[in-house]
């Protein structure tokens, strides 16, 4: 095996074990490279199909060639996609600061999402490479039952022992591609021919390495228009990956907050 076999093959025993020990689960769907690659893993760990719903948060100021791919793929790929709106900004917190502020519409309509389908278990995406405060999560993740996260007490995980065994009413987030680079996940990607939205690939001097809403994300220079120029660039780019997401330019502490609240 080499060392995307032994990615795969990690990630997709995380997800089987969730579907094993998570009474009511689903798998929430961003339509972004890490989590196309979770939704291969999760079709390849149940031989095509996979038997939990997918959750999409619709905050309606996505990019049109996202919504395109989100409905192409959902009918070919045969999926039970479920999709959530999200409330006004003006219901949000007032004292984050403006991205923050309109990020966090994601994390109120995952919540009512979880809360319509009763769901005790959300399976998602994010790589501890991607920002410091996702460093700190566990695989496994214990959550309260309104879905905040207590970062300062998280369970160990030693030699992938994980804990799936959590109080009555605990809601719990489970990261299959915690172990994972964004170099991995080109490389990955690359390999078994992931289809991926086509605003990651430059056009124009640009391209985008991390897909959030239209107002508060960027391109970034590149002239990287294919898998392999991606893969090139990242080997001596000095630029963060979410360079482009204007909350991570914002008050330090905002992204930690969104966190705790239940943002991923």
């Amino acid at each position: 095996m080499d060392h995307l076999d032994v990615l795969e093959s990690k990630s997709i025993y995380i997800i089987r074990e969730a579907f094993n020990r998570i009474d009511k689960l689903a798998m929430l769907w961003s339509i972004g490279k890490d989590s196309n690659v979770m939704l291969w893993c999760a079709r390849k760990a149940f031989f095509g199909h996979i038997p939990f719903p997918l959750l999409n948060i619709d905050t309606e100021k996505k990019f049109a060639e996202v919504y395109e791919f989100r409905d192409r793929i959902t009918k070919e790929w045969n999926l039970d996609v479920r999709i959530g709106g999200c409330p006004p900004v003006e219901e949000m917190d007032q004292s984050l600061p403006p991205a923050a502020r309109s990020a966090a519409r994601k994390t109120a309509g995952l919540k009512r999402l979880i809360a319509e389908g009763s769901y005790t278990g959300l399976i998602a995406g994010i790589r501890r490479d991607e920002e410091g405060t996702r460093a700190k999560e566990r695989v496994f993740s214990p959550r309260s039952e309104t879905n905040t996260w207590n970062f300062r007490d998280q369970p160990p995980e030693f030699w992938d022992q994980f804990n799936t065994e959590f109080a009555p009413g605990t809601h719990v987030r489970v990261h299959p591609l915690l172990h994972w680079t964004e170099m991995d996940i080109w490389l990955y990607t690359r390999r078994e021919n992931i289809p991926l939205v086509p605003l990651y690939f430059a056009k124009d001097g640009k391209r985008y390495r991390s897909l959030g809403d239209q107002d508060i994300t960027f391109p970034v220079d590149s002239n990287a228009d294919t898998i392999d120029a991606i893969i090139e660039e990242l080997k001596y780019s000095k630029v963060a990956e979410r360079a482009g997401r204007a909350m991570d330019h914002e008050a330090e502490d905002s992204f930690e907050r969104l966190r705790a609240d239940g943002y991923l």
